[in-house]
Order: C-alpha cells, then structure tokens, then sequence
C-alpha cells in the first residue's frame, strides 16, 4: 500500500542565484529536493532516483540531514520518481522538464511514509534447511548497499515457516534461517550491532496453509525496521 504525496512547483527564470551549489543551464534543469515524511520531518540518506522515460538514463540524489539535495536534469524529458527502498525501488510519481529558452529552476517536495517491514522475495533456502540458496546473493547484496546508505538504521530479520511439522522444529528452522541471512549481511561489511535475527516460526502467517501457494508465502523472510 502506497502514503505517497507530490508536491512539484517548478518555476522558469533567467536569473541564477550564486547562493545555489548547483547551477542551471540552458539545458540543464536544476531541482531543489526536499524529501520528508508525512508530518515534513527530514528524511535524511534517502537515495531518489529519477529515471528519463525518453533517454532511458538515470540520476540519483541523496538527501542530507535536512533532507534535502539539488540534482541537475537534462530538459525535455518526463522523469519516472523512484525511492530507493530495502530491497527494492519503490515507484512515487513523475515529473516532466520542459524544453524552452532560458534556464529552468524548480522546488520539488518528495513527501511519503516508508514501509517498516519489507518481504525479501528471492530469498531461498535449501528445503529443511538453513543454508542460502545462491539465487538469494542479488537481493541480498541488494539489502546491503540499502543499509550501508541508511547509517542511522537498525534491522530485524524475520524468520518465517508454514505450518508443516511440529512448532518446535519450525521455531528453530525459522531462527536459524534469519540468523543466516544476519551472518550473510555481517560478511558484506554490515555492522552485527545494526542486526537482529528472530524466527517466528508458524505463528504469523499471511496466508492459509491448506494450500501449496498459501504455504509458499508463509515461508519467507522479512526485513523490519526497529
């Protein structure tokens, strides 16, 4: 479920201020980001994306502690917003440049509340087992880049399994499988102190376990944000 609102003024003037660390030019627009929650607090090292729908190129500014950033962007194009979630990209809006004479500065209030708990999706044991699967590394190494950019962010990694065996068996699969993705995390740099494994077993399904699907989506792994 998405919280997201957009705010976007954007303002066409021949003047540049020396104040700004970043400069317009006649092809170059320049953005002043501000990236807040939904009560306007900062949301400092939060990455945003905005990807050219046409030139199909990337940017990428990185909020500071008061949560803002400049970014320059080529005019003539619609952007695609993207907020750079745990594991994934999370999509929040567009935004078009135009292409006219002068330069083109704009005010742009990227506004949301993140989710505190996300699903790592390609996440994957082998079967009655707490071993990682090889297929799980991208979305991990994934994780690890999102954490290392988040330096204040501490994280749970939920264990979960279906309802197949008996509880005790499936509390501590479940444990051993987050501790495994906890000692993953640690191995790609990521500070123990900043980690915290708990396997819930059973106990918290999403779905039925009287199907194959229902149980393919009990087992998973999540990442919480304490």
């Amino acid at each position: 479920m998405k919280y997201y609102s957009l705010l976007f003024a954007l303002l066409s003037s021949l003047i540049c201020t020396g104040q700004q660390k970043l400069i317009p030019t006649e092809n170059l627009a320049l953005l002043n980001v501000k990236v807040a929650n939904m009560e306007m607090n900062p949301r400092p090292n939060d990455h945003i994306i905005f990807e050219g729908i046409n030139s199909k190129k990337k940017f990428t500014g990185q909020s500071d502690e008061s949560g803002n950033f400049q970014i320059l962007l080529p005019e003539g194009d619609n952007y695609k917003i993207k907020i750079q979630g745990l594991s994934k990209q999370i999509d929040f809006d567009k935004v078009n440049i135009p292409e006219q004479e002068g330069t083109i500065t704009g005010d742009l209030v990227i506004k949301y509340r993140p989710e505190r708990s996300f699903t790592l999706h390609d996440v994957h044991f082998e079967t009655g087992k707490s071993t990682l699967l090889p297929a799980s590394y991208p979305t991990l190494n994934e994780l690890v880049e999102a954490i290392k950019i988040k330096k204040d962010l501490r994280l749970e990694i939920a264990g979960h399994t279906d309802s197949i065996g008996d509880d005790e068996s499936n509390q501590i699969l479940s444990q051993n499988r987050a501790q495994a993705v906890v000692n993953y995390l640690i191995n790609k740099g990521i500070n123990k102190s900043k980690l915290t494994a708990k396997g819930y077993g059973e106990k918290q399904p999403i779905a039925t376990n009287e199907t194959k699907e229902g149980r393919k989506e009990n087992r998973r792994t999540e990442a919480r944000i304490l």
